[in-house]
């Protein structure tokens, strides 16, 4: 609605995880290069953990893109884990590439599931790929039994290597409930935590996409990116959410730029 007023060619702060506006603070670039390293490796599992809205499901996509392009791994993302083991086991398969798995929960079988992802583990590294389950918003996984499966995934493995890299994403408590579990945890082998963006990330970042979405100009005072980096805090979910609609309120106001005012009203209609 306000794209063509503002000269953009699409909406430059929409919370959905579009790897081409993934910024690259300090933190996030850090925490993909481990991942990729861990991947590279072949290493068993890995970690990345932060607080509600920091960009970890953003980071999980930017993984996949690259790996995609390079075309030597196979990736299995999962985004709601809160399944039983039985069938998370299944979904893991199906994602794999798995073909004709029984619908019916009752018709599951570990034993077949775990015979089939198998398969497909060794098939992928007899053709020179590696394997890769993402299992994000891991936080929510409350039962132990399913810890215990995905660490179970693990002793697919070369007398050197794992068949498969496991990635645990989630919010700051995925710690406290993999670290309760001592075999999966010592199965960690790089951790990574990313934390709120700095006022000057913030503002690099609300840049960055703006550029992205096709403007170069600044649309926002000083004073507004001051404003909107106290207001959410350096959370990029918050920032996008005060900027998209601080970008519609100065449309309908028919302003030149965003100053301090408009973050001032948007932040407290928000907080309402």
């Amino acid at each position: 609605m306000y794209e063509q007023y503002w000269g953009l060619r699409e909406k430059p702060f929409q919370n959905t995880p579009d790897p081409k506006f993934f910024y690259y603070s300090q933190e996030h670039e850090e925490a993909l290069s481990r991942l990729v390293y861990a991947i590279e490796e072949q290493m068993g599992a890995v970690m990345l953990t932060g607080a509600f809205g920091c960009g970890k499901t953003m980071i999980a996509q930017a993984l996949i893109e690259k790996l995609t392009d390079r075309g030597d791994t196979k990736v299995a993302y999962l985004s709601n884990p809160q399944l039983s083991d039985l069938e998370l086991l299944r979904m893991i398969a199906y994602y794999l590439g798995a073909q004709d798995l029984p619908l019916k929960k009752t018709e599951i079988l570990k034993d077949y599931v775990l015979e089939r992802i198998e398969e497909i583990l060794r098939n992928n590294y007899d053709d020179g790929k590696n394997t890769v389950l993402i299992i994000d918003e891991a936080h929510v996984i409350t039962e132990k039994a399913i810890f215990e499966e995905l660490r179970l995934l693990l002793n697919f493995q070369l007398k050197d290597k794992f068949l498969l890299t496991l990635i645990l994403s989630g919010q700051a408590e995925l710690k406290k409930s993999v670290d309760s579990i001592k075999q999966l945890s010592q199965r960690i082998v790089l951790r990574s935590h990313i934390d709120k963006l700095s006022e000057e990330d913030t503002k690099n970042y609300m840049i960055h996409r703006l550029k992205v979405a096709g403007q170069e100009k600044a649309l926002f005072s000083p004073d507004a990116v001051k404003l909107i980096y106290e207001r959410s805090g350096g959370i990029p979910r918050r920032i996008n959410n005060i900027c998209e609609i601080s970008l519609f309120t100065g449309f309908g106001k028919g302003v030149d730029m965003i100053r301090g005012e408009i973050i001032e009203e948007v932040t407290k209609d928000l907080e309402a």
